[in-house]
């Protein structure tokens, strides 16, 4: 158990290390800084208990309730909002300071509103997840938490505590003496840090930032030693010595459930799929990081379908032209994807996974369990491997006569959206929502940032080109990709040497530029008028 604890403790405290933790910084430091010495104490104190509670049993209540799964979020961001309303309007301030009022003077207040704001925070952090609050997540979404998960959750919530206290600490001393000055500013960055959190912005903003702490999460939560501890909490060794082979049991696997339409096959279920290995692949047509994993998926169904392999793709779309079955169906032509592929337009079998990525392979087994999970790109080998053990066979793995990219991705340009709906790194004119305008770039364009010139209407998830519509982006990458839809083309210009020109036919992801090796540079791209463009992706 003591090992155990020093795990989980070691993890919390590199994950509040983690680029994870600087979206809720600014947050910790404005409201740490608007009340009194103790202050921080309480704000770290509700972030730690709602993050240890609802961690552990939110799924549970909000089923017991019949809530929705977001609701706990979507109540903590309008928590942080109101506080936010108290700092900026000082008579809304005496007004949600009574209730506190009761607990003693201006100590309790500060006390009661710090829990309050910690609380509000506990729910909307988004820790970097690694094999210790996975094993948390897999006992919290099958509801056998036992004292071992109840301890490792609350040492992990403790050591990400720690340093996040004296970030408060330090931070709230250095800005207290100007508090009542800037109260209203506090006031400001808490409330756009909550709609940029809404709008998960904040998302995008980590992945800007290099997983500076992986080595270290590598050698703690992947250690030999971790993964024996963890398996007491997931009892995953239990069900490895049931089965008689080396990979974890999840438990029976979740059945489709609002399936659209189907493609390449009948309806399928997993109770019919009994008997077969099935990998189940979340995806989407659009996504880049999809995209690369195909030629893999494609090679394993050609290598093991007659030995019992079932591949199904569960296309859960992220753009609304994506729900359109004939789109889906064209660009899976044209792609080759020949195994079957169910239409999860509703995102219910998503949900029913509990799934959070494009793209995540699952592993089934013959009888109907989950047996191996792996999220984003890369582990094809391992994921290989996998099938084989479960098929009972041994032989070269086909995966290695797939060319793979293993070139660095790090220090690339984020995935960037272009409607306003989730736009980031905007630099230029204000935009017109669903409006027709126009726009003059940018002198400067910062690094992963973009600018629009010209005439163009920016709607919820895409832009429509106007008249002489350009866009300029400072990239770093070797590959730009960009989902596009109407008919024109889009010219491209890098650093003012004309890059050439792409023909748009229909509505997909198109490869505007290959470099031979990943660099820096300014693109212009100039679009024929009536062009859609949703979002950048960048390899």
């Amino acid at each position: 158990m003591l090992i155990l604890l020093g795990i989980g403790f070691v993890a919390g405290l590199v994950t509040s290390l983690s680029p994870c933790v600087l979206p809720v910084l600014p947050i910790l430091l404005a409201g740490s800084a608007t009340g009194g010495k103790r202050r921080p104490y309480a704000i770290v104190a509700g972030l730690v208990s709602s993050f240890f509670v609802f961690t552990l049993f939110a799924s549970w209540l909000l089923d017991l309730l019949d809530l929705p799964q977001d609701f706990l979020r979507n109540v903590a961001l309008v928590m942080l909002l109101v506080l936010a309303a108290t700092l900026i309007v000082p008579k809304i301030g005496e007004l949600a300071e009574r209730p506190f009022a009761r607990l003693g003077r201006r100590p309790g207040g500060d006390l009661g509103g710090g829990f309050l704001l910690g609380a509000s925070l506990g729910l909307v952090f988004v820790p970097c997840a690694g094999p210790v609050l996975a094993a948390v997540t897999v006992v919290a979404a099958t509801q056998t938490v036992g004292i071992n998960a109840v301890a490792l959750t609350l040492a992990y919530a403790l050591g990400a505590a720690v340093p996040m206290l004296a970030i408060a600490l330090g931070g709230g001393k250095a800005l207290r003496a100007h508090a009542r000055r800037l109260r209203p500013v506090f006031g400001v960055v808490i409330a756009l840090t909550a709609v940029a959190i809404a709008l998960n912005v904040d998302r995008r903003f980590q992945t800007a930032i290099p997983g500076y702490t992986q080595f270290i999460q590598d050698r703690i939560e992947r250690s030999d030693q971790a993964k024996r501890e963890l398996s007491e909490v997931t009892g995953a060794r239990a069900a490895e010595e049931q089965t008689q082979v080396g990979l974890d049991d999840f438990g029976a696997a979740p059945e489709f459930a609002g399936i659209t339409g189907w493609l390449n096959s009948k309806p399928l279920t997993m109770e019919g799929l009994r008997g077969k290995v099935v990998l189940i692949d979340f995806w989407t047509y659009s996504c880049i990081n999809c995209l690369r994993t195909l030629p893999y998926l494609k090679a394993w169904d050609r290598e093991y379908r007659t030995d019992g392999l079932v591949i199904v793709g569960v296309h859960s779309p992220e753009f609304a032209f994506e729900r359109v079955p004939t789109n889906v169906r064209q660009e899976s032509r044209e792609l080759g994807v020949r195994y079957p592929i169910a239409l999860d337009n509703d995102f219910a079998t998503w949900s029913a996974w509990r799934n959070q990525y494009w793209p995540a392979k699952y592993l089934v087994d013959r009888k109907g369990h989950v047996r191996f999970a792996h999220f984003g790109e890369g582990s094809y080998e391992e994921t290989e491997k996998a099938i084989q053990e479960l098929l009972g066979e041994r032989r070269p793995t086909a995966a290695s006569s797939v060319r793979a990219d293993t070139a660095s991705q790090g220090g690339l340009t984020p995935e960037l959206y272009l409607g306003y709906e989730r736009i980031g790194a905007f630099v230029g004119d204000t935009v017109a929502e669903d409006k027709l305008k126009r726009y003059r770039l940018a002198r400067f364009v910062p690094a992963s940032s973009l600018s629009y010139g010209g005439e163009w209407k920016v709607e919820g998830e895409r832009i429509v080109a106007g008249r002489d519509a350009r866009l300029r982006i400072r990239f770093r990458a070797r590959d730009i990709h960009l989902v596009l839809a109407g008919r024109g083309t889009v010219r491209a210009l890098v650093d003012g040497t004309d890059a050439g020109a792409t023909k748009v036919s229909g509505d997909r992801l198109y490869t505007l530029l290959r470099l031979p090796k990943a660099a820096e540079g300014l693109l212009e791209l100039r679009f024929s008028p009536g062009l859609s463009a949703y979002a950048f992706t960048f390899g």
